[in-house]
């Protein structure tokens, strides 16, 4: 008799890049990628894989599913977008839906004004627009979530960071979390 237990179906992606572009896609964001590529991890960076013509927030959704984890670089402009901080509560429920590791990542901002929205993470409602209090709340439990896992926090040389930081996630090939 045929077994009906399913494989786990491959993903796309081992990992998805979250950043804010204009704080660091052409600095620490993009040699990041480029180590994780070096080593062999395959990861989905907006700019890199969707094609023009091609709708981003639903190839976003999908590469998120697609992906077997997410590094989140939180910059100082990340919480300014309703973009990023949307992408981060999919990020989140995947990981509560289907193992999908989070690697939580500090560039420049300290990890606490993160948890508690501080400084550049202190959100408010804006009337007549998407920051409306629905979504505020959620992104505020987000923001709190992800800043309680345990994180990196980029100090010293970003060469040596990036270096040890795929190293890390080259062995962990994302265990059951």
């Amino acid at each position: 008799m045929a077994s009906t237990s399913s494989a786990p179906t491959p993903k796309k992606y081992d990992v998805f890049l979250s950043f804010r572009g204009e704080d660091t896609r052409h600095s620490f964001t993009d040699y990041l990628y480029k180590a994780l590529n070096q080593a062999g991890i395959r990861t989905f960076r907006d700019d890199d894989e969707i094609r023009e013509g091609q709708e981003l927030k639903p190839e976003i959704e999908i590469s998120i599913t697609d992906s077997k984890a997410s590094i989140i670089i939180f910059s100082e402009n990340y919480a300014n977008s309703s973009w990023c901080l949307d992408e981060l509560c999919s990020i989140l429920q995947q990981r509560k839906t289907s193992r999908h590791y989070v690697f939580p990542v500090f560039y420049k901002v300290d990890p606490s004004d993160v948890r508690y929205q501080r400084g550049s993470f202190a959100i408010a409602a804006k009337e007549g627009s998407k920051w409306a209090e629905d979504n505020v709340k959620r992104w505020k439990t987000a923001l709190t979530e992800v800043a309680d896992l345990k994180g990196k926090v980029v100090s010293g040389s970003e060469t040596a960071f990036i270096e040890d930081f795929v190293h890390k996630i080259y062995c962990t090939r994302f265990e059951t979390p």
